[in-house]
């Protein structure tokens, strides 16, 4: 089956080359950077890297990763793989996130991050208290059970064109796991590591990154679950 990854990134020059070199290149076919408006050699590295880099100068999270699903559209993978720029992730443990697709009849593979070991301080208390908040009200909401909306995870192409997603922010992982829940997908968690990314986190290193992800995400939670009862 063919796999490509998608990383959004953002003034990633230092973590984005580790993530690049820890992937398995083995197992995949193409993996695409979406430079989401750095101002540092982020784009550079990518191409040394071997990653076919695109830019997105709208700002957000979504809009990256929707810029990266449409560069691959022509000519699609069979799987997706989503992951991070900050290395916080550990990209050699792909082969497990994809595998219950390959092996069986899963659509979309959540990369849990509280199911796996994590580097003390990795994730964030205001980290730990917003996904279990989110998964509590997804479970309540849709009947899914979630323990994270970890950014690391693969999702069957045809699978990804059906949930049809347009969040540009924040509630790009959520919105996933909610159309995923609505439609029926069948969805599993794997565990995962997390370490310490380098640098300072966009979302949970700030304040304020923190007040407008945990805004848009409970936003979206109720946004679509009230729309879904509208229709």
């Amino acid at each position: 089956m063919a796999i490509d990854v998608v990383i959004p990134a953002l003034n990633e020059e230092q973590s984005l080359p580790k993530v690049l070199h820890a992937l398995p290149d083995d197992w995949l076919r193409e993996v695409v950077v979406v430079d989401n408006g750095s101002t540092d050699a982020t784009a550079d590295v990518a191409r040394q890297g071997g990653a076919t880099v695109v830019q997105e100068l709208q700002k957000g999270y979504g809009s990256a990763c929707l810029r990266g699903i449409e560069e691959l559209r022509e000519n699609p993978p069979d799987i997706l793989v989503f992951i991070d720029a900050d290395f916080s992730d550990y990209p050699q443990e792909l082969p497990q996130v994809v595998a219950p697709i390959i092996s069986d009849t899963i659509d979309l593979v959540i990369g849990s991050r509280t199911l796996g070991v994590s580097e003390p301080g990795a994730l964030l208390p205001q980290a730990v208290v917003g996904n279990a908040l989110a998964c509590t009200i997804l479970r309540l909401m849709y009947g899914y059970r979630f323990s994270d909306l970890g950014p690391f995870r693969a999702i069957r192409w045809s699978a990804l064109e059906e949930l049809g997603m347009k969040d540009r922010d924040f509630g790009w992982t959520v919105e996933m796991q909610i159309k995923a829940a609505r439609y029926g997908l069948s969805a599993v968690e794997v565990p995962v590591s997390y370490r310490r990314r380098l640098g300072v986190s966009k979302i949970t290193g700030t304040m304020t990154g923190t007040v407008k992800a945990s805004y848009k995400i409970l936003y979206t939670l109720f946004r679509e679950y009230f729309r879904e009862r509208k229709r």
